[in-house]
């Protein structure tokens, strides 16, 4: 199965003592190549940045930590 193994960069507000504080989440997925251009408009209108694209094959759920 094509796959895109994607780590982006998604903002994330936080309240932390009263004051509201801006974090970055790092993740790292594996999208079926059906979904790339869907999940690349999601993230790109939360705010993120895909830092990183690379094909891979895989089967979907797998810890991509550990592929």
């Amino acid at each position: 199965m094509r796959m895109f193994k994607i780590t982006a960069c998604v903002p994330s507000q936080t309240r932390i003592r009263t004051q509201r504080e801006l974090q970055n989440t790092y993740f790292t997925k594996l999208v079926p190549y059906e979904n790339w251009f869907r999940e690349q408009q999601r993230i790109q209108k939360m705010g993120g940045k895909i830092v990183k694209v690379e094909l891979s094959t895989g089967k979907p759920g797998i810890n991509t930590g550990l592929a």
